[in-house]
């Protein structure tokens, strides 16, 4: 998927200032993947094995934890998809309805939990922090 539609797909858009980031699933830090990564992103890779080590089970720094994957997840399994194709195709829709100002809200979020971070040296959040 990376090699045949992703990187493929970013050929079509300036990402010039591009980071890319990935959990740490064993099947993603596959060595050939971390070198197919590392040969398109360079030093804009967070990951494990990467030039930037993403810490591990931070969700209260990453946007795809805290946020899109629970969100995509409950939206998906509203109606109770009964086929592969319903299902498919409610992957299909949601991910399409997801509009770029709910992005920069979750952006806006993720730039206050790295202040907070930052003010309190390290220490965990006392509390979920999530404004929509």
């Amino acid at each position: 998927m990376i090699a045949n539609f992703f990187i493929p797909e970013l050929n079509n858009h300036d990402v010039q200032e591009l980071w890319f980031q990935q959990d740490g699933a064993t099947c993603h830090t596959a060595r050939a993947t971390i070198d197919l990564l590392k040969d398109t992103f360079g030093d804009h890779l967070i990951s494990r094995f990467g030039p930037v080590n993403w810490p591990p089970r931070s969700c209260d720094l990453t946007p795809l934890d805290y946020f899109l994957w629970c969100y995509v997840k409950s939206s998906v399994y509203a109606d109770k998809p009964q086929t592969l194709d319903h299902l498919e195709d409610n992957i299909r829709r949601v991910i399409a309805d997801i509009r770029p100002q709910m992005l920069e809200k979750v952006i806006e979020n993720c730039t206050s939990r790295l202040d907070y971070i930052r003010a309190s040296r390290g220490s965990p959040m006392p509390e979920i922090i999530f404004k929509m």
